[in-house]
């Protein structure tokens, strides 16, 4: 199944569509971007349409409904912070001010951004848990 993203005037994403493989491959078995684009026009009455992976193998990431295109770097980035103290990065990355420390055997780590710091999190266990 191939993937496209329907862009709007400022390069965000308002929805992703399924199309069939067999709609973007040409006459000599090539993938081509280009006929999944008009078969999306066609399907929605036109639009500006770009492919994304679902696999994550290219433009850094699968489109979700929000995120941003940015065409120069070809890549789709979610442009709204978890939190108001991390910081986009040069690969278009949310980064939290501190890094997360290493997991401890039995537990997990959360952000915690009253304190902007990470919390240890015990596992629940079986028993814990019912």
């Amino acid at each position: 199944m191939a993937h496209f993203a329907e862009l709007d005037a400022n390069n965000i994403v308002q929805r992703v569509i399924v199309i069939s493989n067999d709609d973007i491959v040409d006459g000599d078995g090539v993938e081509q971007e280009s006929l999944g684009v008009a078969v999306c026009q066609a399907v929605a009455g036109g639009g500006t349409w770009v492919q994304t992976s679902y696999n994550n193998n290219f433009r850094k990431q699968y489109a979700g409904v929000g995120d941003e295109f940015l065409p120069d770097a070809n890549l789709f980035y979610n442009p709204v912070s978890p939190y108001p103290s991390w910081v986009l990065d040069e690969n278009y990355d949310w980064q939290p001010p501190i890094p997360q420390p290493e997991d401890v055997e039995g537990s997990y780590w959360v952000w915690n951004e009253e304190t902007v710091s990470w919390d240890s999190v015990a596992y629940l266990t079986p028993e814990e848990g019912e």
